[in-house]
């Protein structure tokens, strides 16, 4: 019963993560994780801004 309950708790993790990174993309995020991929249109460069 553990391995059924871990199993369904990873498995709302993998795919809650999939939900999050396909409706960025849909929004057109570039970037997911970085808070200038919509400041401008040309591609994300997150390195230059550290």
């Amino acid at each position: 019963m553990t391995n059924i309950l871990v199993g369904i708790i990873i498995l709302a993790i993998i795919s809650s993560s999939a939900v999050k990174i396909l409706s960025e993309k849909k929004k057109g995020a570039k970037c997911i994780g970085c808070p200038y991929s919509k400041a401008s249109s040309n591609n994300c460069s997150c390195s230059s801004h550290k």
